[in-house]
């Protein structure tokens, strides 16, 4: 039984967004998600793989990015600007609280939240331990954003998501950190095929179980 699992609202300058903070016991970092566009903190895909991490000792942190209201504008969908700036914003948050002020950072990024993960590590540098995209759109973080991640990222695509393969295998080329592309056999862009979802989550588990302890023991 974790012996924090609540749900929270961050107040991240005018925006109110609801979220869901787990804590396992001796937590080695915590894993913040931010999700793809249209999606939520109750995106089931997400849930399950919070759900490994947080047996894996890793604390989550699963909220929304946009309110309901910005949510319903298409294009606030795809501003990764704006998902960037929330994204540090509830980094800077988890920094305040006491309980989570020490743990190492990571994100993990689905769709369109993928080139926001990526942009709010490369603006916060040794600031972040650790990225994972999942199905995502690293590319639209931009080459310069790429260039500038410091991070070990591991980019997870389906292997019938041919276009999305070709947008991941770019962004790769563009990273300077350490880095890898997994190519998840039978998967098309949601994972939805029997056992896909769940090489993902064990793909992202040891991702971040192998990134985060080594940057909270320096």
């Amino acid at each position: 039984m974790s012996p924090f699992d609540s749900p929270v609202a961050l107040e991240l300058g005018p925006a109110r967004l609801g979220g869901q903070l787990t804590l396992p016991d001796a937590a080695v970092g915590i894993v913040l998600f931010a999700h793809g566009s249209g999606s939520s903190r109750f995106s089931p895909r997400n849930t399950y793989v919070a759900s490994v991490l947080q047996r894996a000792g890793i604390a989550t942190l699963l909220f929304d990015l946009l309110t309901r209201e910005e949510d319903s504008v298409y294009a606030t969908r795809f501003d990764i600007a704006l998902l960037t700036e929330r994204l540090l914003a509830a980094t800077r948050w988890l920094a305040d609280r006491p309980d989570t002020a020490r743990l190492p950072i990571g994100y993990f990024g689905a769709s369109t939240g993928a080139a926001a993960a990526l942009q709010a590590a490369a603006a916060l540098g040794d600031g972040v331990a650790a990225v994972v995209s999942r199905g995502g759109r690293p590319d639209l973080a931009g080459p310069q954003a790429l260039s500038r991640v410091r991070c070990p990222t591991l980019l997870l695509v389906g292997g019938l998501d041919g276009d999305v393969i070709r947008l991941n295998e770019s962004a790769l080329s563009q990273l300077a950190c350490t880095k890898a592309l997994c190519i998840v056999p039978g998967a098309t862009h949601l994972f939805e095929e029997p056992g896909t979802l769940e090489e993902v989550a064990n793909e992202a588990e040891r991702w971040f179980s192998r990134y985060l302890p080594a940057q909270g023991a320096t």
